[in-house]
């Protein structure tokens, strides 16, 4: 049995070994995808593929979720906002995540000092967001970037 499967380099990233890297796309495709059938499309054990997809789990390399589609729950409206602030950045992201509708949160270099994301039930709704967004008092300016259409969303990286 080869040992390679996960390991972190020094002060880098996990390194996966191919047969790591066509488990993780198996279960992209499929989460719900039985151990043996993923054995089977990768040439291990059932018990090797459990194994493997352990040690990915407890290495932080992914988890295994459901992903939601908002349009088919009723959130035909998704936007981007760029946030300009001033004084402590994480502090400010903290009250950002605490927003029910904000999904994402990332501190960004250039004009912009965090982007959010969020998910809404309409434009009055998207306003309302925007309102709680622009009454932390660190926040300096926004500016909404209105999604017209999914175009491209992939969950595949490190594995190519």
């Amino acid at each position: 049995m080869t040992t390679p499967k996960v390991r972190t380099t020094r002060n880098g990233p996990v390194v996966l070994d191919e047969i790591s890297k066509q488990i993780v796309e198996q279960l992209q495709a499929d989460g719900r995808k039985p151990y043996a059938a993923i054995g089977k499309a990768v040439g291990l054990s059932e018990a090797a593929v459990r194994q493997r997809v352990q040690r990915l789990l407890d290495a932080g390399v992914m988890q295994i979720v459901a992903v939601t589609d908002p349009l088919t729950l009723g959130f035909p409206r998704q936007a981007m906002i760029g946030i300009k602030c001033e004084g402590d950045l994480e502090a400010v992201a903290d009250e950002l995540g605490s927003i029910e509708e904000v999904d994402y949160v990332v501190l960004t270099a250039g004009s912009l000092d965090i982007m959010v994301e969020v998910v809404c039930e309409g434009d009055q709704h998207l306003l309302e967001i925007l309102g709680k967004i622009r009454a932390i008092p660190a926040v300096r300016a926004t500016e909404t970037f209105v999604y017209l259409k999914l175009h491209k969303q992939t969950y595949s990286w490190g594995t190519h």
